[in-house]
C-alpha cells in the first residue's frame, strides 16, 4: 500500500509592524520555533499576513499630501524591516540547508503586502518627484514569495489576504466572524485588524473557517491608550489543511518567550499590553 502523503501545515504570522526602535526579539523566537518544529516535515507553508514594514515616515506624507520625504527616515524604516525579516528567516534558512543535506523537505515562505507597505506605492503615485525613488523593490525579501497588497493567495482551499474588502466600499469586512465567512464565500485568513477572531460555518460538505489575526509584536501603540493594547499576540499553526478545513493551534508570544528566554513575556517586556511600553 502506498504511503499517504501528510496533509499540509500552515504557520500563520500576523502583522509584525516593524519600525526603528521597537523590539524584534520575538521574530527570532518564531524563526527558531518554525525551524525546530516544522523544517524537514513535508507540506509546510509559512504565511506572513503583511504590514511587516510599518513605514511611519510615510504616514505623515499621506496626511499632508505632497510634502517632501525625509529620505533618512524612509531609509531607516526600510532597513528596520529588512533586518527584522532576516532575524525571522535566518533560523529557517539554516534549518532548510541542513534538512536538504539529509534529503528532507524545506518550507514554503509567503509574504503578503499590507496597507502599510502600500504607503510606498501611494506616496510615489501622489508625487511624480518620488516616482522611481520610492519603490517596493526597496523592501528586500529574499527567500519569500511576495504577494501584492490585497492579492488573494489560495493555499489548500484557504484564501489569504491582508484583508478582504467589501466591493461596494473598498473597506475591510467587519462584524461577526460567521458574517465575514458568508461575505467572503470561502475559508479565509486575514490580518490588518489588531484582534484575534476565529469561527467555523458548517456547509453541506464540511466547514468553512474564518480567521482574523492582526497582532504579532512586542511593543504597544501609544495612540491606542492603556486599554487598547490587550489583544492576543502570537502565531497560529493550522494542522491538516485540506479543502479549506484545518485544526487550529494558537502559539502565543508568552509561550515563545518562556521557551527561548526562560522568562515570561511580562518579565521580558515590562508593561506589555497595558500601554506602559507604548512607542
Amino acid at each position: 500500500m502506498a504511503e499517504t502523503q501528510p496533509l499540509p501545515i500552515h504557520v500563520v504570522i500576523p502583522d509584525t509592524q516593524v519600525r526603528p526602535g521597537v523590539p524584534t526579539a520575538h521574530l527570532g523566537w518564531i524563526g527558531r520555533y518554525i525551524a525546530q518544529k516544522f523544517v524537514g516535515r513535508p507540506n509546510v507553508k509559512v504565511i506572513h499576513l503583511g504590514d511587516h514594514w510599518d513605514m511611519p515616515s510615510l504616514s505623515s506624507y499621506d496626511k499632508k499630501g505632497g510634502q517632501r520625504m525625509e529620505g533618512r527616515r524612509y531609509a531607516a524604516d526600510v532597513q528596520a524591516g529588512i533586518d527584522a525579516l532576516d532575524l525571522l528567516t535566518k533560523p529557517i534558512r539554516q534549518a532548510v540547508a541542513r534538512s536538504a543535506k539529509r534529503g528532507g523537505a524545506g518550507v514554503e515562505l509567503h509574504l503578503l503586502r499590507g496597507n502599510h507597505e502600500h504607503r510606498i506605492t501611494r506616496a510615489a503615485e501622489q508625487d511624480a518627484v518620488l516616482a522611481g525613488t520610492l519603490t517596493l523593490d526597496d523592501l528586500e525579501s529574499p527567500d519569500w514569495a511576495v504577494h501584492d497588497f490585497l492579492e488573494v493567495l489560495d493555499l489548500d482551499g484557504v484564501w489569504y489576504s491582508h484583508y478582504f474588502a467589501n466591493p461596494q466600499t473598498g473597506r475591510p469586512y467587519g462584524g461577526m466572524i460567521e458574517t465575514r465567512i458568508r461575505a467572503v464565500g470561502n475559508s479565509f485568513t486575514m490580518g490588518h485588524q489588531q484582534d484575534f477572531k476565529y469561527g467555523e460555518l458548517p456547509i453541506i460538505r464540511g466547514r468553512r473557517h474564518g480567521m482574523v489575526a492582526g497582532a504579532c509584536y512586542l511593543h504597544d501603540e501609544a495612540y491606542r491608550g492603556p486599554q487598547g493594547n490587550r489583544e492576543w499576540r502570537g502565531i497560529v499553526v493550522c494542522h491538516g489543511v485540506h479543502n479549506g478545513e484545518y485544526d487550529l493551534m494558537k502559539v502565543d508570544l508568552d509561550y515563545l518567550c518562556r521557551r527561548y528566554e526562560g522568562v515570561s513575556l511580562r518579565e521580558f517586556v515590562p508593561g506589555i499590553g497595558t500601554g506602559r511600553n507604548a512607542v
